[in-house]
């Protein structure tokens, strides 16, 4: 017997990105993106185009920069959205308008001053209208969990009958438990005359934790699109988590007997590169991607892993593309070793990238005797910061001490100049992110400041995340080094140089769009939203 098809629809870029601590600018939406293409993913939301031009911007780049998955685009039911919508997915190879309305009562009354009937009857339009200029639109019906099901049915059955191909029965506010969605899924599919001329969603939040639970049970009602985020990320307590749902079936595929195109063992680098790009760390404790999730620390476990890993491992590291390899270079490794080993790790960099790393390791191979993968990785992530004004560290000179009062002495290079400035401080970084406030005269503040090991041992690499803000936003940050102080410059001049390119304006937007991004704030008011972002969404 044929087993049936699961399409993954991944919202890392979207739902993921509403997070607090999880935006990212348009470079680094793209790296992602094209991630989580070569993780597999059917279809990729890559964003509320509406919502900000740079949203516009990165929905309309993503859409040309990847090739083999469906890009879709998220609108309110109202036409200046859904034209924003088009016009920023328009080049896609595989376009979707994602479009959605409120049906549960509690939405109708107090958000949309709705009845019933008129929500059914903008759905309705507003889905046609959506089908009239895009090939594909989904449809989601927002707070599905708690809409009368006999309501939410008469919904779909209008909304397929106007163009939707995909319906999705979002759990918007994590409130549903497994038999709650397997009865709404079962539901629709059972009572809606037309079902079979589309596909059910299901998109559940993790509120109560069940986010996972609910997917499954959508699943084994019917539903056949899953809609998730990398590593669970997303609005409040986050979503249903894209890599636990694909190493379910893969584990578990006697209970969930379903295919999908994830090829898990891009995993691992996926949550890698999202941590990467976001400077939020990874639970030590997260399931498969965890730094603990193929850890046994128990004697008796260890004991079982040295005889069967079976007995206390129910999946392999490999699996999931988890690193276990040690060393592998040292400072007398010549490029074309050291550019296999960055093919290895799953890095396709271009010829002037690979040279540019090649001095950067060959610098740290001179303090540190063994360079491990980890080491590599953290070389590559920290150093792959695209600017075009570019503040490079020369030199330092630090002294501090508990008796005295900070110094440090720092030099920058700018367009072939050096810049150099004294701070002082409370402690060696204060003074010394007080001198690259002086030297680039651009006043900003420190939001979060964190400092760990790379790999063991005296000579580990210590890798520094920042975040800074100006008046415009925040901005991250990442360096590495065996020198601590050098790596809080470091990753201080990589958030400097995001922060000072932020005031390039966005291009590449389109007329319609132009029009529908100008009245943006009064739709949103007109709609009454909570917030700008369009988090009101599932």
């Amino acid at each position: 017997m044929e087993k049936e098809r699961i399409y993954i629809f991944d919202t890392t870029l979207r739902d993921g990105e509403q997070a607090p601590g999880y935006s990212m600018n348009l470079d680094e939406k793209i790296r992602m993106a094209m991630q989580l293409e070569s993780l597999g993913v059917d279809i990729l939301e890559a964003g509320f185009s509406i919502a900000s031009p740079g949203d516009f911007a990165s929905v309309q780049a993503i859409s040309r920069a990847v090739k083999n998955v469906t890009v879709a685009a998220l609108a309110r039911a109202l036409p200046k959205d859904i034209d924003a919508a088009w016009e920023s997915i328009k080049e896609a190879r595989r376009p979707r308008v994602h479009t959605f309305l409120a049906t549960s009562d509690i939405h109708l009354e107090y958000k949309l001053k709705m009845s019933r009937q008129q929500a059914l009857e903008k759905a309705e339009k507003m889905v046609a209208y959506a089908r009239n200029l895009c090939p594909e639109v989904e449809f989601s019906c927002e707070d599905a969990s708690r809409t009368d099901l006999d309501y939410l049915c008469r919904v779909v059955e209008r909304a397929i009958a106007a163009g939707a191909s995909v319906i999705n029965l979002p759990d918007t506010v994590g409130y549903a438990t497994p038999d709650d969605t397997f009865k709404m899924v079962s539901t629709v599919m059972h009572k809606v005359p037309n079902i079979d001329k589309a596909i059910i969603a299901v998109h559940c939040h993790n509120d109560l934790g069940l986010g996972i639970a609910n997917t499954l049970a959508g699943l084994k009602a019917g539903a056949r699109q899953a809609e998730c985020t990398l590593c669970g990320i997303g609005e409040r307590s986050g979503n249903a988590s894209l890599e636990e749902l694909a190493m379910i079936m893969r584990t578990r595929n006697d209970e969930y007997p379903y295919v999908n195109a994830i090829k898990t063992e891009e995993i691992y680098r996926s949550a890698r590169l999202l941590s990467s790009i976001t400077g939020v760390k990874i639970s030590p404790s997260k399931a498969i991607v965890g730094s603990n999730a193929f850890a046994h620390e128990s004697g008796i476990h260890q004991h079982g892993m040295m005889a069967n890993s079976l007995t206390y491992e129910i999946m392999t590291p490999e699996s999931v593309g988890v690193l276990t390899t040690s060393l592998v270079l040292g400072k007398h490794s010549g490029q074309h070793a050291f550019e296999k080993r960055l093919e290895d790790l799953g890095y396709a960099l271009s010829s002037e990238e690979v040279t540019r790393l090649f001095g950067e390791f060959k610098n740290l191979a001179d303090r540190k005797k063994t360079i491990t993968d980890k080491d590599l990785i953290a070389l590559v992530e920290s150093t792959n910061v695209p600017s075009s004004i570019t503040w490079e560290l020369d030199s330092f000179v630090v002294n501090s001490g508990n008796m005295m009062t900070s110094t440090a002495c720092v030099t920058l290079r700018k367009g072939g100049k050096k810049y150099q400035e004294v701070a002082c401080g409370t402690g060696p970084v204060y003074a010394s992110l007080r001198a690259v406030e002086k030297i680039i005269r651009h006043p900003f503040g420190l939001e979060d400041y964190s400092l760990q090991a790379v790999t063991e041992h005296r000579d580990a690499l210590g890798e520094v995340l920042v975040k800074i803000s100006d008046e415009r936003g925040c901005y991250r940050g990442r360096g590495v080094s065996t020198d601590v102080i050098e790596a809080s410059i470091l990753s201080c001049l990589a958030a400097v140089n995001r922060m000072l390119d932020d005031s390039l304006p966005p291009s590449g937007i389109g007329v319609k769009a132009a029009s529908a991004l100008h009245s943006f704030e009064n739709d949103m008011l007109s709609e009454h939203s909570d917030k700008k972002r369009g988090d009101e969404h599932e």
